[in-house]
């Protein structure tokens, strides 16, 4: 890194505000697809499992490209890299706003993956050389605050852009904040390099994306061809060898993308456990409610951002008093303590009968926004904490993939296990009609499904929907109890955070 050299504070603060903004569209591009994705269908068409790329091609792609991207600003330029993520960013949220298709806009929400790795990865590390000392715990504090704000409010502004313009506003208005990113960030970042970076690896991403890629894919068509199909094995052996050979190669590399020693702490392990945790009590919500509210009761894009608020909004909250929990429990037992109360959540919220007002779920909504948020205060701090010091650059590398790469894999998890569950809820039919309508009603199209099986009455779709969702929080519970005990072990043991430590972890 260069030397630190005299910034007026204004620069810092605009720059501050760059890589925050960009903070904000991130997780925000995550949610307004999900909220989206009913309207998406009903305009343009197209099957479940091209729905459901809409949002598991971002994800995969911004989860599999983090490594490489922090390898990049490192040796090209954290600025450089930054202003291009945005650029790029911009680019393609504007042609996601005139996609013709969905197979387009599949395309090109992996592509804004691909900008969102490399913006959030040039950004943050831009950061470092902004600021220093307590500044630049300030500043990640407030990068980490702009994507609880972007996770908090983008159902909530998403539904609105589409009950006013419709799904298209929800790209045009993303490309309009990264835009005034890219300006603030081309004026008052500035480049900073690490002299000793590395080359990228480029056969140890290819690899790591590739194996992704197939893992995710072959869960995805669990629905349509089931788990013993010949496509489905056959990508599931491909990512596994092709996961294997990035290992073995990540063994001999002489500075490897992913540290693979590292798990050889058992805190670390118990730490990466965290970020899988909240994707299945948390995470997947963002994506299975909206299609509920919105795909199959019939509610408005903006009633179904209003009522997630209920489970965004203590983000904003709880990871402060988390924080400040530290000072009675160690941070393992909070986190278990926290996915304890969302799994908790997730039985009440499983319990809700179909056609049921908004104020029957704020409040189950509410128990899991506040259990995720206690362990999701802690996990970052944790993930660096947990290794020796020397480490700590690599250990947030490794679990910034977890998280994302995560994720996707859930998402793709979820999708195929409710597609199931509703299949089984149907009454007897023909095994295609049954299994096509089970896939349009776990994508949230009850229009579709209706057509797929004419002679069952709407209602009873909509009650089968239901059932197989109560059925899938019971899944999703155990999950996080599970999660929960497993984090009690490698994490209840009681260690002290230094004041430094402390405020880094109030960042999320």
């Amino acid at each position: 890194m260069f030397p630190m050299t005299a910034l007026h504070p204004s620069t810092a603060r605009y720059g501050l505000l760059a890589v925050c903004l960009a903070g904000i569209i991130l997780p925000l591009s995550f949610s307004a697809g999900a909220i989206a994705t009913p309207a998406i269908g009903h305009d343009l068409g197209g099957s479940p499992l091209a729905l459901a790329w809409i949002t598991n091609a971002f994800m995969l792609t911004f989860g599999s490209l983090l490594l490489a991207a922090g390898t990049l600003a490192d040796t090209y330029g954290r600025r450089r890299l930054f202003v291009g993520g945005v650029a790029l960013y911009v680019l393609v949220s504007l042609a996601l706003g005139a996609a013709p298709s969905v197979a387009v806009l599949d395309v090109l929400r992996g592509l804004q993956g691909v900008a969102a790795a490399a913006a959030l990865a040039g950004g943050s590390a831009a950061l470092a050389d902004l600021f220093d000392g307590p500044a630049r715990t300030r500043a990640y504090s407030a990068l980490g605050t702009s994507f609880g704000v972007g996770l908090a409010l983008g159902p909530m502004l998403s539904g609105w852009l589409i009950s006013q313009w419709g799904w298209r506003a929800v790209f045009f208005s993303a490309a309009l904040i990264g835009a005034l990113a890219l300006v603030l960030g081309r004026r008052y970042l500035r480049e900073s390099r690490d002299p000793a970076a590395g080359r990228l690896d480029g056969l140890a991403t290819l690899l790591f994306s590739s194996a992704l890629g197939l893992l995710t894919w072959a869960i995805m068509q669990v629905p349509v061809s089931g788990w013993a199909s010949t496509p489905v094995l056959a990508k599931l052996a491909a990512a596994a060898l092709l996961l294997a050979a990035f290992g073995a190669g990540q063994r001999r590399a002489t500075r490897p993308m992913l540290d693979l020693t590292l798990f050889r702490y058992p805190r670390f392990l118990g730490v990466q456990l965290l970020p899988i945790a909240t994707c299945y009590c948390f995470v997947v919500l963002l994506v299975a409610l909206p299609l509920r509210f919105v795909g199959i009761e019939g509610r408005s894009e903006l009633d179904a951002g209003l009522a997630m608020l209920a489970l965004c909004a203590p983000m904003l909250v709880v990871p402060g008093v988390a924080a400040w929990l530290t000072r009675f429990a160690s941070a393992g037992v909070i986190c278990a303590l926290g996915l304890a109360i969302a799994a908790a959540g997730l039985w009440w919220l499983g319990r809700i009968a179909p056609g049921q007002g908004a104020g029957a779920w704020v409040a189950p909504m509410l128990v899991i926004g506040v259990g995720t948020g206690l362990p999701w205060g802690l996990m970052d701090g944790l993930s660096v904490s947990v290794v020796p010091k020397e480490r700590a650059g690599m250990a947030t590398g490794i679990f910034s993939t977890t998280r994302v790469a995560g994720e996707g894999i859930a998402l793709a998890v979820v999708t195929a296990v409710n597609s199931g569950l509703i299949a089984r809820q149907l009454p007897p039919a023909q095994p295609e009609a049954l299994t096509r309508a089970a896939q349009y009603l776990g994508a949230g199209d009850l229009r579709q499904a209706v057509l797929a099986l004419p002679q069952v009455p709407r209602a009873a779709l909509v009650q089968a929907a239901a059932s197989a969702f109560t059925e899938l929080t019971w899944v999703l519970m155990a999950i996080t109890l599970v999660s929960a005990a497993v984090v009690l072990l490698f994490l209840g043991e009681r260690q002290r955070l230094d004041a430094t430590e402390v405020v880094a972890v109030e960042s999320d």
